[in-house]
């Protein structure tokens, strides 16, 4: 029995005016997720419990089948895993956002201009966070380079809940004043946040950028800290030899951390632009490898999502299903026995650019035990409407594996 997993990050939205009050998931050409949908079960889960933050952290951690409340430490750690960091108990982690703040002189009256920093690669990155370790990295606190505008900072015997820090990506075009660390313990974090924007507003790397008519990544944006995690092995848990295909520090971490392979695609990106085919040979690749499991992670739609780009959001699900979902599914048929969980991790609405912690769709297809749904067309309201409603997102993998 093989098992696909094609989690569509941040998919799920709210019905919109520009798209006929309709919603992306269903106003999309997918005719492999519709199929499916037809024939196997839908219905609505919730995968950020009640008081949790919306974030692809903890609602990843629940499709995967564990319970937040029980092994989430923080967001930084698990990317700190990707990244190579060799965390100590007693370090925490944070997430070091790059981003473009604007150019008021006082740094708490700029605003955030871009999250991402104008999608800056990870070469350019790399050379920035390099600099700012050079001239602020000192005993207690060291920066580590990601991807693109992912990083990490660790901080040595620091507070693991230092005070209220916010992702840059819920503030997009707001005045930072109300949004900077606040907190007992955010005085320092604040301080290298502020030292940044000196050292990197009249970078090489950033005049070169702004020349090229490209938003500069002038600052850094400290956020989801934690602690080292401790994950249960997937296989120990559910008898799966587990593969993770993902573009993007967070899931790879997870995956490292629950002791699955983690597979690297060239030109995955974790935006529209990313190798749509290139994850597709990789999952089929892994199940030829003798993989039980595989998990497919596509960050396109929550990027698109945070952007406000509609038409971009409807594309990126078409190109999951006609890159990636048919013809895994189609490969996946000559192993007779398989079966296939879609979902979102979470909705990222078009309308306010951010996580809400809202049940997602789902759909389960089994090949061995096709029905009739009722369900033509795999969206927010058609899933909602079959009444099948899974209260516990972390149960859900369970309830997956039995098919």
């Amino acid at each position: 029995m093989k098992y696909l997993v094609m989690l569509c990050d941040g998919m799920a939205d709210e019905p919109n005016a520009q798209l006929d009050n309709s919603t992306p998931m269903a106003k999309a050409v997918k005719p492999c997720m519709d199929y499916l949908a037809s024939k196997g079960e839908v219905g609505m889960v919730k995968t950020v419990a009640e008081g949790l933050k919306p974030g692809s952290d903890v609602a990843n951690l629940s499709v995967l089948g564990y319970e937040p409340a029980v092994y989430y430490s923080g967001r930084s750690p698990l990317e700190a895993a990707s990244i190579g960091i060799d965390l100590k108990d007693t370090d925490v982690t944070l997430r070091c956002n790059l981003v473009t703040l604007s150019d008021e002189e006082n740094y708490e009256d700029k605003s955030m201009v871009d999250y991402c920093a104008g999608d800056i690669s990870t070469e350019e990155a790399r050379e920035l966070i390099n600099y700012v370790e050079e001239k602020l990295g000192n005993d207690i606190f060291k920066f580590y380079s990601g991807v693109a505008y992912r990083h990490c900072l660790v901080w040595k015997n620091g507070n693991p809940h230092p005070g209220e820090l916010t992702p840059p990506h819920d503030i997009s075009g707001r005045v930072i004043k109300e949004y900077i660390p606040k907190g007992d313990d955010t005085a320092a974090l604040y301080d290298l946040m502020k030292k940044s924007y000196d050292l990197l507003k009249d970078h090489p790397v950033n005049k070169a950028r702004v020349e090229k008519g490209l938003r500069p990544a002038n600052s850094i944006w400290l956020w989801g800290e934690g602690t080292k995690p401790a994950l249960d092995s997937f296989f120990g848990k559910f008898g799966k030899k587990g593969s993770m295909i993902s573009a993007v520090d967070l899931l790879k971490g997870i995956a490292i951390c629950a002791g699955m392979k983690s597979v690297d695609v060239e030109g995955a990106t974790g935006y529209i632009d990313t190798n749509f085919d290139g994850k597709c040979k990789a999952a089929i690749d892994e199940f030829k490898n003798g993989a039980d499991f595989v998990y497919i992670h596509v960050e396109a739609p929550d990027e698109c999502g945070h952007r406000g780009e509609i038409e971009n959001k409807v594309k990126a699900i078409e190109l999951i299903d006609e890159h990636i979902l048919k013809p895994v599914t189609d490969f996946l048929r000559t192993f007779d026995d398989f079966a296939v969980l879609v979902c979102p991790d979470h909705p990222t609405p078009l309308s306010i650019r951010t996580h809400t912690s809202n049940p997602v769709p789902y759909l389960i297809y089994n090949s061995k035990n096709e029905v009739d749904s009722g369900v033509s067309k795999f969206c927010e309201e058609e899933a909602k409407k079959t009444g099948n409603y899974i209260e516990k997102g972390f149960t859900m993998m369970n309830y997956f594996l039995s098919k």
